[in-house]
């Protein structure tokens, strides 16, 4: 068993203030390291610019943030963070259940290829939001000041292509759309790299699964309640799904069994992040072990989320972070276990 530990950030101010400050908090860190290792050297610099410029002209601001408080070009601070034009990353796995009361969700990979950081951001010009960093300006998952909720599902590589990858497209969501309707509306224009689904939800209690890659982009929409996991489940897209998803399958049966129970946030919470629990996995080694729990009550702004073995809970209200209360929390520790 090994140590296992998630900086939690709290940074308000503009956009470039923002990565400015960021990069001071992952200086010298081992993540910086691992993005040099595998990301490449250079990419279109003028094409990535154009689409965010078209989609978020404020995350070039943090772009050139980042690229000065870590004292290296703003074309290379583009090519380590914006998420465009990223390697073939392997698979991952996240289950997500969404309910008109609730969003929950598991995140599944392995601890070398995570950022190991939690961020609370007030902006000037966007929405103020809150999840899990991935490749640092992107996010895995979170939750806005609106109350839209937004998680990332790998399906395939199936048509890889040039454009945006799915934990930049988040980022683009959470910090400018106030609902699924908005952000549906956005991922169908964003030019996106790779297979992924996107599970989100609002405070209206509307829900949908945004399943996107690089040609088409289609949306399934529930009405009370509704799974996400590893797979495309509409018949138009099926054939881009992987060999292998009996695992994917067999997690969104047993997400829409346990649905019929009707738990509270609190105890649905506590069902994904329990060791025990069919969708809690050890298996780092391949790439699918848990690493995190985000969760999100509309009614009540909650955000509940855990690392791996944790005893630690951050229980936030995210409308009084947002009204200027900063939590006292600075780290999450957990452990990793493989199984």
């Amino acid at each position: 068993m090994s140590s296992f530990k998630v900086s939690i950030f709290q940074i308000r101010g503009n956009s470039f203030q923002i990565g400015l400050k960021t990069a001071e908090k992952v200086r010298n860190t081992p993540i910086l390291k691992t993005f040099e290792s595998i990301i490449k050297q250079e990419i279109d610099l003028h094409n990535m610019k154009s689409i965010y410029t078209t989609f978020a002209p404020h995350l070039l601001e943090e772009l050139e943030g980042l690229a000065q408080g870590l004292g290296i070009s703003p074309g290379r601070a583009a090519a380590l963070f914006s998420g465009y034009d990223v390697p073939k990353t392997e698979a991952m796995g996240c289950s997500a259940l969404l309910t008109s009361e609730y969003y929950v969700r598991n995140y599944d990979f392995s601890p070398a290829l995570y950022d190991g950081i939690f961020s609370l951001v007030q902006a000037d010009k966007v929405f103020a939001t809150a999840g899990y960093n991935l490749q640092i300006l992107g996010r895995h998952d979170g939750v806005n000041e609106k109350g839209l909720v937004v998680g990332l599902h790998f399906v395939s590589h199936d048509g890889y292509a040039k454009g945006v990858s799915p934990w930049a497209a988040i980022r683009m969501v959470l910090d400018q759309c106030s609902t699924v309707d908005e952000a549906v509306a956005m991922l169908k224009k964003i030019p996106h790299s790779a297979c992924y689904n996107f599970s989100l939800g609002d405070r209206k209690g509307n829900m949908a699964e945004v399943e996107a890659n690089s040609e088409n982009v289609l949306v399934r929409y529930g009405e009370s309640t509704l799974a996400c996991v590893n797979h495309f489940q509409d018949d138009r897209l099926t054939s881009k799904n992987r060999e292998s998803i009996a695992g994917s399958i067999q997690r969104n049966k047993h997400l829409w069994g346990i649905m019929d129970k009707r738990l509270s946030h609190h105890d649905m919470f506590h069902h994904f992040k329990n060791v025990d629990s069919p969708i809690f996995f050890t298996d780092y080694g391949n790439l699918f072990g848990t690493l995190h729990t985000f969760s999100y009550s509309y009614q009540h702004s909650r955000i509940l989320t855990t690392i791996a073995r944790s005893s630690q809970v951050l229980d936030i209200n995210f409308r009084d972070w947002v009204g200027g209360e900063d939590i006292r929390d600075g780290a999450l520790s957990g452990s990793i276990q493989e199984g």
